[in-house]
């Protein structure tokens, strides 16, 4: 028999590492070729690592909710075939260390099981800090006592990294003087701030319902995220937004006529988003100050256009595939683009390279019926586009004789943006842009 190493495989060039969800096969379970091992995810997408060979599980290396560096051995799965030379030595050790691999095991076991026991804090702790604190040995306890220096009070790596190093040097109570505080506490009830108990108590409380009819669901992964990002958004960028009508008439009866013929002779559905899209683009060629992103007190100048489109998912919640080098492709090519993107992140088929690298977003508030709305901005983006429902309303209809009033098809703009980098003019003349680009569409062009 050999021993085949299944590593966590290469997702994207900005993905370095991801953590374990779920395993698919167990210790002892058969695996063909090609067959998933194990869900993992990113920050955004959720995917599964196949085996390349056929053969057993002998070993799990890392447990759920673990995190794991790109290029690292996760498992080990046995495969047939002649066995090493050093596979008969192999066997005659592994009989004498018996007693001492169990007792490795379960020590494993314990400290697979340690990030487990994080779910029970009423704080939000990130892969990355749980990973430290197991590998570091810091309780529950410990981390709940930690002031975080991050957005909403989150303890972030540097956070528990001097806590680490302030806990080494004696600076900082030990584990067991922690586990002993509450008994300190309960014994000494006048040191402890009124104000304390009570907001324990009414965070324990708040989940809860009084006649106990109102059902209780745990937050998914992906939504956790998802309400993570958009706080630390809000408080990250300084948000104001311009809001523009656009009549997109001409739009509307030039789709409705060319739809048919562009579905037959390209194989795709032709909806308004690439539409939006291509204007969106045009207009970032022309403003490229709102192609950027900022990292403290420095501007980054995006020399491509990547588009990111989100995108609502069966289950509820919310991902953002990104259009890369969006400036670049005809109508055609961004028809296929959003398409492509589209359906596979309904069917949860993105690889994590699809969700990064993106330079402004676009959200279709009107696919609910919405007439516009204020999104939040996909950081480290300064801007974030929303498109409103198109209606026909009535309007003023200016002509060479004169006005008169006609229904048209209309739509509004949402622009959302960074007042840190981004101000008013170039904001309000951005979304202006985009929406000349619209109304200006040329109803006799081809697809």
């Amino acid at each position: 028999m050999a021993r085949f190493e299944l590593k966590l495989p290469k997702m994207g060039e900005s993905v370095a590492e991801a953590t374990i969800t779920n395993w698919l096969k167990e210790v002892g379970d058969r695996i063909e070729a090609d067959e998933a091992v194990l869900e993992i995810a990113t920050d955004k997408v959720d995917s599964e690592v196949p085996s390349e060979v056929s053969g057993v599980l002998v070993e799990q290396l890392f447990g759920k909710d673990d995190l794991v560096q790109v290029g690292q051995t996760i498992a080990i799965i046995e495969t047939e075939g002649d066995a090493p030379a050093e596979t008969k030595v192999e066997e005659a050790v592994v009989p004498v260390a018996a007693a001492e691999i169990e007792k490795t095991i379960e020590a494993v076991k314990e400290t697979v099981s340690a990030p487990q026991d994080f779910a029970s804090s009423d704080k939000f702790f990130s892969p990355l800090v749980k990973n430290i604190a197991k590998e570091e040995g810091v309780s529950v306890a410990e981390l709940n006592g930690i002031q975080g220096s991050g957005k909403d009070g989150r303890v972030t790596k540097e956070d528990i990294l001097k806590y680490v190093e302030d806990r080494k040097s004696g600076v900082v109570q030990t584990p067991k003087a922690i586990e002993e505080a509450p008994k300190v506490v309960a014994e000494t009830p006048k040191v402890v701030p009124a104000a304390e108990p009570v907001v324990q108590k009414s965070q324990q409380a708040a989940p809860v319902s009084v006649n106990g009819g109102d059902e209780i669901i745990e937050m998914d992964r992906m939504r956790k995220l998802i309400s993570g990002y958009m706080v630390a958004s809000v408080q990250t960028s300084a948000h104001v937004q311009s809001f523009i009508e656009v009549d997109v008439t001409n739009i509307v009866k030039w789709r409705d006529k060319v739809k048919t013929a562009f579905e037959k002779r390209e194989g795709e559905k032709l909806t308004f988003t690439p539409i939006m899209m291509e204007a969106v683009a045009k207009a970032l060629k022309d403003f490229p100050g709102m192609n950027i992103s900022v990292d403290g007190d420095y501007i980054i100048k995006k020399k491509n256009i990547n588009l990111g489109m989100a995108a609502a998912l069966p289950n509820g919640n919310l991902i953002v595939p990104v259009i890369k080098n969006a400036d670049q492709l005809n109508l055609v090519g961004m028809a296929k683009a959003v398409n492509d993107l589209g359906n596979r992140a309904k069917a949860g088929k993105l690889k994590p390279d699809d969700t990064q690298g993106g330079t402004y977003t676009v959200t279709n508030v009107g696919t609910f019926g919405s007439v516009f709305g204020t999104p939040i901005i996909n950081q480290p983006q300064v801007g974030i586009l929303a498109l409103g429902a198109i209606r026909k309303v009535p309007a003023v209809i200016e002509t060479p004789e004169g006005d008169f009033i006609g229904i048209r098809q209309k739509m509004f703009l949402s622009h959302s943006y960074d007042h840190r980098v981004v101000d008013g003019a170039l904001g309000g003349s951005f979304v202006k842009r985009v929406a000349e680009y619209l109304e200006a569409f040329d109803v006799d062009r081809d697809f």
